[in-house]
């Protein structure tokens, strides 16, 4: 449950991010960061978070869209790590689309396997 909140979290990062591009408004996110004042004590300060789009466009000028768990791009079938989307217009429904199959479970299994992998990169 918790690899699927993860998951749904960062496609609504992407759905917002196509929007605002869709819009020609820019999105950003932010994060509290801790610093030490001049004084010697310490804050925290909001500071500005990328957000880097997980599509891009394809030779013949279609997107494609990779899904990531982390670093790690899903494998949505067999050999399969893209979507295809026919126009930037197509772009929000197919992600709001996708966040509804990893809310219903429906990428389980391809999200446990990319976390498995994951993992191992941190085993020393």
């Amino acid at each position: 449950m918790h690899r699927r909140i993860k998951l749904a979290r960062k496609l609504w990062e992407q759905i917002q991010l196509a929007k605002s591009q869709v819009e020609g408004t820019n999105f950003t996110m932010t994060r509290f960061r801790s610093v030490t004042d001049p004084d010697g004590g310490r804050r925290s300060v909001e500071v500005p978070r990328r957000v880097r789009a997980w599509w891009w466009t394809t030779d013949t000028n279609k997107l494609a869209l990779n899904i990531r768990y982390g670093a790690r791009k899903l494998e949505i079938s067999k050999g399969k790590s893209a979507v295809e989307i026919a126009t930037a217009a197509d772009l929000v429904p197919t992600l709001e689309l996708i966040k509804q199959a990893v809310e219903a479970g429906e990428l389980d299994v391809q999200i446990e396997a990319a976390a498995l992998k994951l993992r191992e990169g941190f085993v020393k």
